[in-house]
């Protein structure tokens, strides 16, 4: 086992609307990642996807609260500590994050090498120019992007330039953790390629030692990511390494999701896709037992009040159903 950069115990984050609800959008969740690893996130929209790339910087706002749990990077326990505290020490370097439609937040009245140098003198506030410029033109052009982009204004990139500048700015610190929401998304196929071929390029080169990669599209995790799980209703219904999830997936939820999505790859599609019915359940008020029951043509009414915890099985893998590996397998064969 490698050093482990990213670990996350039973971490459980709500948020508060202005009528003084509580929606519970993650709620219990564990992970590891190792040095040199990355590990995917799947889920439809409303699972708790965002929330947890959210929670997993220990930089809470409202109506984002924390409610408990450790985050632990590099055996550094963030949680709770003091917002500047964090935003000083823990953000950019130990840690970057890279939000959903990323390539929309760049100002467009400020050149891009603006951005280099805000990054890079919030923790050090006495670097020059001319040596944030260098260091911005050396990890520009090692990562494939021409060095007259740091001059630029972001109107002037296109979707998919923009995109991969945003990544380059987060990660010119080399964090050793990135959390990147949905990167690849409003792309064409093309930009799309081009920005996991940069991702994994940051990886291969150590710019950073571990990522979380967040998606909606489970088969594409195949192509970027080492592990898999999935999520549902703000908790973990599924893990394992990406081969078992996409080829292989148990759980009722996961397996679904695997076959709502179109797949073009050989071998990873032998029947057309079909939609899960229903919706993801109101986290204002968790359902009693299994959060997928409602959706679930499987369920009993054991599974609708009574709660599933996770059950190990094989290397490494865990699910939430009250059904066996075996059982559920029989039942996708007859499908």
């Amino acid at each position: 086992m490698g050093k482990v950069m990213l670990e996350v115990r039973d971490l459980k984050t709500k948020y508060v609307t202005r009528f003084h609800e509580d929606v519970y959008a993650v709620d219990g969740v564990s992970l590891k990642i190792e040095e040199g690893k990355s590990l995917g996130v799947a889920g439809e929209s409303g699972c708790g996807k965002s929330t947890l790339a959210l929670s997993l910087m220990g930089y809470y706002f409202p109506p984002l609260h924390y409610i408990s749990g450790d985050i632990l990077i590099d055996g550094k326990n963030i949680s709770g500590l003091d917002p500047d505290v964090v935003r000083k020490t823990i953000l950019g370097t130990e840690i970057a994050y890279i939000p959903q439609a990323a390539m929309n937040a760049l100002n467009p009245t400020q050149k891009i090498i603006r951005f280099v140098e805000d990054v890079v003198r919030a923790h050090d506030p006495k670097a020059r120019k001319k040596e944030i410029r260098e260091r911005a033109e050396a990890r520009f052009a090692e990562l494939g992007l021409p060095r007259t982009v740091l001059d630029k204004h972001a109107v002037e990139l296109s979707g998919g330039m923009k995109q991969r500048t945003v990544i380059a700015v987060s990660t010119i610190l080399s964090p050793k953790v990135l959390i990147a929401d949905e990167p690849s998304s409003a792309l064409d196929v093309t930009s799309q390629k081009m920005v996991i071929k940069m991702m994994r390029e940051l990886m291969d080169k150590g710019y950073i030692k571990s990522m979380l990669f967040i998606t909606h599209e489970l088969p594409l995790l195949y192509n970027v990511t080492d592990d898999i799980m999935v999520m549902y209703a703000g908790q973990i219904v599924e893990k394992g390494t990406a081969r078992e999830m996409v080829f292989d997936p148990i759980q009722p939820y996961s397996h679904g999701l695997m076959g709502a999505n179109l797949v073009p790859e050989d071998g990873m599609r032998d029947t057309k896709p079909t939609a899960i019915p229903g919706t993801p359940p109101n986290l204002k008020r968790p359902p009693k037992g299994c959060r997928f029951a409602e959706r679930c043509r499987y369920a009993t009414e054991e599974c609708r009040t009574h709660s599933v915890a996770e059950r190990p099985f094989g290397e490494g893998r865990m699910y939430r159903c009250r059904m066996s590996v075996e059982e559920l397998r029989e039942v996708y064969k007859d499908e």
